[in-house]
């Protein structure tokens, strides 16, 4: 199949375009570092010509909350259309474990209007809800930081690795789509304040960790399991010592 990775050049985005590709499949990277921007339409009928699949992992390089808005917003109404006349079989969408849980988290509000916008096209589409990467772990702590104080509430969270991430998304976009949400998850779950002090104490960072039911999350207020899936969730295999492990390298 020829599969259109929207964001194909960043974290994810090229982790699945290494994957399909290493399937067989015409995996084709769209972005601005590509010539293709969402934001004014620029290179996208033409990238998703004669594309069975398109991909969505793209992100909004502010998280300001009416920018992250208007990014997911402009991108998606300009990839649905293009998609519809493409004759696009399959639109699949990353989006975040807790998105619809979390209405204060004006991120979480963005991606919620962007799923909206996609099972309202008439598209067939699977959105795919992951939880935190191992790799903005680092950033959670920072967002909580304040001086040298670190607050952030004892609730669940259920991580997984990038490459994880990856591969579930790859597998969703080659099968059949499900019209709905497909959740995916590390196989460990944390409470996130001691998350917080694993994470600075495995870079000897001396500023300390402080358990805070009110701290907010970038924004939104959590409850025991708004960063967690329900059951049924496909559970990824990468524990959080073995992608140290592997980071360490």
């Amino acid at each position: 199949m020829k599969i259109v990775v929207v964001g194909g050049s960043g974290l994810i985005g090229s982790k699945v375009v290494h994957d399909l590709g290493e399937q067989g499949h015409e995996a084709v990277a769209a972005s601005p570092k590509t010539g293709v921007n969402t934001l004014t339409g620029e290179g996208v009928a033409e990238v998703l010509d004669r594309a069975d699949v398109l991909v969505d992992v793209s992100n909004s390089p502010s998280f300001e909350d009416a920018a992250v808005r208007e990014f997911f917003e402009t991108s998606t109404r300009t990839l649905l259309p293009a998609a519809a006349t493409a004759g696009v079989g399959h639109y699949v969408v990353l989006s975040i474990v807790g998105s619809d849980r979390l209405p204060d988290g004006g991120y979480m509000r963005a991606k919620v209007a962007q799923e909206k916008l996609v099972a309202a096209s008439g598209l067939p589409y699977s959105v795919v809800h992951a939880t935190q990467f191992f790799e903005f772990l680092q950033g959670i702590v920072d967002a909580a930081t304040d001086g040298d104080t670190v607050r952030l509430p004892p609730v669940l969270i259920q991580p997984m690795a990038a490459d994880d991430v990856a591969t579930e998304v790859t597998a969703v976009a080659v099968g059949a789509p499900v019209n709905g949400v497909v959740e995916i998850a590390g196989p460990e779950q944390f409470r996130l304040d001691e998350m917080g002090r694993s994470v600075l104490a495995a870079r000897a960072d001396s500023r300390a960790v402080v358990t805070d039911p009110d701290a907010r999350y970038f924004g939104a207020t959590l409850g025991e399991r708004s960063l967690v899936p329900a059951d049924g969730a496909r559970i990824a295999a990468t524990r959080l010592d073995e992608w140290r492990a592997r980071a360490a390298r």
